[in-house]
């Protein structure tokens, strides 16, 4: 089978049961399926009754509209000099954080040759627009990992509506993170009380699809995420593969109405490996073009925007195997380190910070 041809369809999780009564017998079996899920793809789609699919319209439109402004403008919006960690992120600023780890670019020369990603030595020709969530702590030793949100001048409901989307994505989380704990027979706030005042990022990525949307074009490089959870509405153009534990590449497939949720780091750290981070690139496929087709008739904006949060563990918690996860191996495997400072240390993998 070709390369990119295999299509994945995630295991879905219904947030219902746990929301109606999350001591019921439904309720509990979805928890356990939610842990299932994210050790064995490192990634699930979810159904919360919360969030439909016009929220998710709403603020794909929102930030379409954004980034079809002049270059000029969003560079207005940039905060290089604490990491590009609140406002945009200028296209071919990131780099895929594998070109640079040793380790990772060993476990890619192991992937058969039909899962091995495109080429991932480039800056990303993606912009990112940070925009923080959540409550601040009253006192951290980051503070340019907490720092105060930016807003676009020509956008006067930016916050309204930038918090909108974003409160629905952190609830969404916030709810699968207590499911997720439950599921490993964890008490239910083992992962919430760590992301409590974390430096949670509304972050969508728009690519100018105009400049880049030429078959096998790599918009976001492989990669895993630094954080603990990342989740996203679904997005309207195709092109996200991700790596199951086994290695194998298949193009993510999201159900209308659903979201999709990713491992990242923070979850691989604190879970000893149990669940690993998982990776991903975003790259121009078949599908994306007949995507880029309907954004034409509709006379929308060229923009493939995902609607993206990272949802992160609180900068001054250690990061370590939690007690459950622990074992003699993967403690020295997983060193403690204060979140921050991994964070830290993942942006200058990333160029993102010196």
């Amino acid at each position: 089978m070709a390369a990119g041809s295999r299509t994945l369809a995630l295991p879905v999780i219904d947030l219902a049961p746990y929301l109606a009564n999350p001591e019921s017998a439904a309720a509990l079996e979805q928890c356990r399926l939610a842990a299932e899920a994210l050790e064995a793809h490192s990634a699930l789609s979810i159904r919360d009754p919360r969030v439909n699919e016009e929220h998710n319209a709403a603020f794909l439109n929102l930030i379409e509209d954004y980034f079809a402004q002049p270059t000029e403008v969003k560079m207005r919006d940039t905060r290089p000099e604490i990491g590009y960690q609140v406002g945009t992120t200028p296209e071919c600023t990131e780099l895929p954080r594998c070109g640079r780890d040793d380790d990772c670019l060993e476990a890619v020369a192991k992937l058969a040759e039909e899962d091995k990603p495109l080429p991932f030595d480039k800056e990303d020709p993606k912009w990112r627009f940070f925009w923080r969530m959540g409550q601040l702590p009253t006192t951290t030793q980051f503070p340019g990992l907490n720092a105060e949100p930016v807003v676009p001048a020509a956008f006067p409901h930016w916050t309204e509506q930038m918090d909108i989307w974003g409160n629905l994505m952190l609830t969404a989380v916030s709810t699968l993170s207590e499911m997720i704990a439950i599921g490993f027979g964890l008490p239910k706030d083992t992962f919430v009380k760590l992301s409590n005042c974390g430096p949670h990022l509304l972050a969508p990525t728009a690519s100018d699809l105009e400049k880049y949307g030429k078959i096998n074009t790599v918009l976001a490089g492989f990669h895993a995420d630094l954080n603990f959870l990342t989740i996203h509405g679904k997005s309207r153009f195709p092109g996200l593969h991700i790596w199951d534990r086994q290695g194998q590449k298949m193009l993510a497939s999201v159900p209308n109405g659903c979201l999709l949720v990713q491992a990242g780091r923070k979850l691989d750290h604190l879970t000893g490996g149990r669940i690993v981070a998982g990776f991903h690139d975003v790259v121009i496929v078949d599908s994306t073009l007949a995507a880029i087709e309907r954004q034409k008739a509709a006379g929308r904006p060229l923009w493939r925007i995902s609607s993206t949060l990272f949802f992160h563990i609180a900068s001054d918690n250690l990061l370590e195997p939690l007690p459950h996860f622990a074992t003699e191996e993967n403690v020295k495997q997983y060193p403690p380190i204060l979140t921050g400072h991994q964070v830290q240390k993942e942006l200058g993998f990333l160029n993102l910070s010196s």
